[in-house]
């Protein structure tokens, strides 16, 4: 019996050990930027690690050109580049986090927290 009261006591503190990196990751991936471009570098999206677009540059030749068509489709390709580019730093994060260990629902738990996928 004291040997699971010992395990239980070691798996609730690497718990709150893990707690306090979610949370140290969580404000690094705040921290994060990334860029997705399209058409050639017409429109550039920036986002930060929780998943908010925080930029989006059109250039002048693309506006002028009046081709909304063309304008929506480069903003959102742009804007899913910059999307993958944060979800792969994540994915990297979260392994580091784990020590490379496949935890299954780690992705959906840390998503409910703001971090991974969307």
């Amino acid at each position: 019996m004291f040997k699971e009261l010992s395990a239980m006591a070691s798996l609730m503190k690497q718990a709150q050990g893990m707690s306090g990196k979610v949370q140290e990751m969580k404000d690094r991936m705040a921290n994060l930027r990334s860029e997705g471009q399209a058409g050639g570098g017409m429109v550039t999206v920036e986002v930060n690690g929780q998943m908010k677009v925080l930029s989006c540059r059109i250039d002048s030749a693309l506006m002028q050109s009046g081709d909304r068509a063309l304008l929506e489709e480069l903003i959102c390709s742009a804007t899913n580049q910059a999307l993958e580019k944060i979800r792969e730093t994540q994915m990297n994060a979260m392994q580091q986090l784990t020590g490379g260990i496949n935890i299954p629902g780690l992705g959906d738990a840390l998503a409910g927290m703001g971090l991974g996928r969307t």
